[in-house]
């Protein structure tokens, strides 16, 4: 493992470039493949038409949500989870729904054992760090224990459907203490804010596959952090009614994704 007397997330970088080259991280060839936009969740267009079999065929790595708003997507390892707002985990079906996910073929340029405790802003502040550019899309993974991850899982929705800032208003978090598990998420450039996610957006799940969501916060103890740069983007828009007569672009979209991604 690689050691460091220094907590800080600059001493842990400089430590890992000096052992493994000088930046930039090389970009990989692989490509982010996306359904919909965020714009539209925020609208309130929870229906989607991609399968999960279908989006799994762009990717294996990534995250999103289900039809209905119906809790979180997380997906790694060739295996994909339902995250629901009770706290249960469970295996996806190929035949279920998506209204908005994000997916990709994880190929880490990076790969960095953490053996101190780190905050979530720290570990962010070390993505920063190895991955310097802020305008291409970043991968990311960290398998290991942790003090605290705390998430939210958005309950299931119904027709009418109301605007996502409403339909999380009353959405459940979860505090997992002292669990081991995987994140798994994307670090997004600012200038996709309504298409994406801008900056971090990561889901997580835990090793007994019970349990996870949208994270809020995590501290963790030890463990692995995988990273990689993607410069590919290819995002497939829905033909509903749903999508074609929403307002994608309202003036607030900026604050409201900041809302119901904080």
């Amino acid at each position: 493992m690689l050691s460091t007397s220094c907590g800080c997330a600059e001493h842990i970088a400089a430590s890992y470039l000096a052992q493994h080259g000088a930046l930039p991280l090389p970009i990989g060839d692989g490509e982010i493949y996306q359904t919909s936009l965020m714009s539209g969740l925020i609208a309130g267009v929870y229906e989607g038409d991609t399968t999960l079999a279908q989006l799994f065929t762009h990717g294996d790595f990534g995250l999103g949500t289900f039809n209905d708003l119906d809790g979180e997507l997380i997906a790694f390892d060739q295996h994909s989870h339902q995250l629901r707002s009770d706290g249960s985990a469970t295996p996806t079906r190929p035949e279920q729904k998506t209204p908005f996910a994000v997916v990709t073929w994880f190929k880490p340029s990076v790969s960095l054992e953490l053996d101190q405790s780190m905050t979530g802003e720290a570990i962010e502040a070390l993505i920063n760090r190895l991955a310097p550019s802020a305008n291409l899309f970043c991968a990311i993974r960290v398998d290991g224990e942790f003090e605290l991850v705390r998430t939210r899982t958005v309950p299931r929705q119904e027709r009418p459907y109301k605007p996502m800032l409403e339909a999380i208003a009353a959405q459940p978090t979860f505090d997992f203490h002292q669990t081991s598990g995987t994140l798994v998420g994307f670090r997004s450039p600012p200038y996709v804010q309504g298409v994406n996610v801008a900056g971090y957006h990561i889901h997580y799940i835990t090793d007994q596959r019970d349990g996870g969501g949208h994270v809020l916060e995590y501290h963790l103890t030890r463990g692995r952090l995988q990273l990689g740069l993607v410069s590919k983007l290819r995002i497939e828009l829905p033909q509903n009614q749903d999508f074609l007569n929403a307002d994608l672009f309202p003036a607030d979209l900026d604050a409201a994704i900041r809302q119901a991604e904080a």
